[in-house]
């Protein structure tokens, strides 16, 4: 199994002769003579510092033998953890089919939460849409109480919202009939008007 890049480096940066030898690398250092100046290593630290940062392919040295440090292999890793963040994120977030809405949803809702309502009226009724379909049955009866613990657990992340704002919305967009107390959510699901996500 493959090594995260990440814990590679932070093995690599451990041990304190490397990161000194890396930062004048870094700083301009073009040689190992140079570097144990720089850094304030003995040679023999010097040389084996350098060895284990090239081994590793963060220090490269050129045709010519002067040091430098791969820029581009920290430009590959923070690619990959880009990519491993926004799958990690895309596995705990909804995904309906239709690639614009699920972007959308993806950037409002994570891990079943609401991280914040979006601004934009259309976005907005798009993901209050997707939070009544997700939490309630349609034609099922729910008390207050129920659709209020129902709704929090929606709000646990959000900064910008809570669960009587969010009802209201529910309410004011029809997901949600409310009569004396009980609220249901319409059996024909009303999505006129949704479709427009621009």
């Amino acid at each position: 199994m493959a090594t995260d890049p990440t814990e590679q480096l932070i093995r690599l940066f451990a041990e304190e002769s490397r990161v000194r030898a890396f930062a004048a690398v870094a700083l301009g250092a073009g040689s190992s003579e140079q570097v144990a100046r720089a850094a304030g290593l003995s040679p023999k630290e010097t040389a084996l510092a350098l060895l284990r940062l090239r081994e590793q392919g963060v220090v490269t040295a050129g045709d010519d033998g002067s040091l430098g440090v791969a820029y581009g292999l920290f430009r590959e890793y923070a690619r990959e953890a880009a990519q491993r963040e926004y799958d990690s994120a895309a596995a705990g977030s909804p995904a309906l089919g239709d690639e614009r809405t699920d972007l959308i949803l993806r950037t409002f809702v994570r891990d079943g939460r609401l991280v914040r309502l979006p601004a934009q009226w259309n976005r907005k009724k798009l993901v209050l849409r997707y939070i009544a379909e997700q939490t309630f049955e349609p034609g099922v009866a729910y008390p207050e109480r129920a659709v209020n613990e129902k709704l929090r657990v929606w709000c646990e992340d959000s900064d910008d919202i809570d669960h009587v704002t969010l009802r209201r919305y529910l309410v004011d967009l029809h997901h949600l009939h409310r009569s004396a107390g009980i609220y249901r959510r319409p059996v024909e699901a009303a999505h006129a008007g949704d479709a427009d996500i621009a």
